[in-house]
């Protein structure tokens, strides 16, 4: 792969360019039309996307002729930093990584680039180091956006309906895309929040004080019944903001404990992102009101592409050159654009599509 890394370094020197690849399990298998390897790291496993995306990266290298490592990081910071490591000393071509912890990865990332491996940001922006080049994820604004009008629309804001009350989550601290997410949503709700149409009762309302740790449902359904307990006792939550499918089922699992979802005490409107097949079926159930759907097997392809661009000496194709300042460069990024799902349209994106069948959502 000598020419390859020559044709990364002289890309490197005109538009700085560094891939990082996300791994998801463990396997090798290098294909013999053009030998190279592409070392992909994962988050975890927990989340049925971040299988769903690892397999789909693999797939696309592999038809590129590509071989693959792919590695799950266990929601381990440091395990992510070894499997990297070991990556790395495997002499591969390329990475792809979505990163667990977005700030731990720097000093790993300096051996990549002095061994000559470009580096593509997988959907999580690595921030703090110039030794990645390119990210691939999507619009992130437009994901809280969409949740928020969800919000909005489902409670009738705009005909001066209310006072409502309504919760907010946001995804983990350590996740740049958590800041997207939510400023996409709050660009929305903050207007009548201010007007007070809507009420956070428990005041949780800045964004430190409503992250949720890895992303996880468990951690979400301890604080949403927290915030029941201490802020709801004789009223109910008409709206609870969730950034991402697990925690809204963890919402969800507070709320139900809590008498919501009978005829007296309705399930308040509650927001998703990813489409898990578990909040689909919610969704179709009458429970869980609304997703995002982002194409996951358009994210790999993606990356893929990048991969395959820079190691052939060729420049990515980009479609925003300003947004993604990582602390150490603004990051050449390529954005997709996410999809809000409901009970009304599911089956014209997610069954037409293929992305789930019938039977599935059964």
């Amino acid at each position: 792969m000598r020419n390859r890394r020559t044709a990364f370094v002289a890309i490197a020197g005109a538009a700085s360019v560094s891939l990082a690849l996300s791994a998801c399990g463990e396997s090798r298998e290098v294909s013999s039309d053009k030998g190279g390897v592409v070392g992909v790291a994962m988050p975890t496993k927990a989340s049925e996307r971040w299988i769903t995306d690892g397999n789909n990266v693999v797939k696309d290298l592999r038809e590129k002729g590509y071989g693959t490592t792919l590695v799950y990081g266990d929601d381990k910071p440091d395990q992510q930093v070894s499997q990297i490591k070991n990556l790395i000393t495997q002499h591969v071509d390329a990475l792809i990584v979505a990163a667990i912890d977005n700030r731990s990865l720097g000093t790993v990332l300096k051996r990549a680039a002095a061994a000559g491996i470009p580096v593509i940001s997988y959907d999580r922006l690595i921030l703090g180091t110039a030794n990645v080049d390119y990210y691939a994820s999507f619009d992130n604004d437009q994901v809280g956006r969409l949740q928020a009008r969800y919000i909005i629309d489902k409670l009738g804001l705009e005909d001066g309906k209310g006072p409502f009350t309504v919760e907010l989550f946001a995804g983990s601290k350590d996740d740049n895309n958590t800041k997207y997410f939510f400023s996409g949503a709050m660009e929305l709700l903050e207007p009548y929040l201010e007007s007070r149409q809507l009420v956070v009762r428990s005041g949780q309302t800045d964004l430190d004080e409503v992250t949720t740790l890895r992303w996880d449902g468990a951690t979400a359904r301890k604080r949403m019944a927290g915030i029941l307990a201490k802020s709801y006792g004789s009223g109910t939550v008409d709206a609870v903001l969730s950034p991402y499918d697990g925690i809204s089922m963890g919402v969800l699992a507070a709320l139900k404990a809590d008498g919501y979802g009978s005829g007296a005490k309705p399930l308040p409107v509650i927001t998703g992102q990813d489409a898990e097949l578990a909040s689909v079926k919610s969704i179709i159930a009458g429970e869980q009101s609304q997703t995002v759907y982002k194409d996951l097997s358009q994210l790999a392809l993606v990356a893929s592409t990048m991969v395959d661009e820079v190691l052939n000496g060729r420049q990515p194709n980009v479609n925003d050159k300003a947004t993604y300042d990582n602390g150490a460069k603004v990051v050449p990024a390529y954005l997709l654009q996410p999809t809000n799902v409901d009970k009304t349209n599911y089956r014209s994106v997610l069954v037409a599509s293929g992305y789930y069948s019938e039977t599935e959502l059964k």
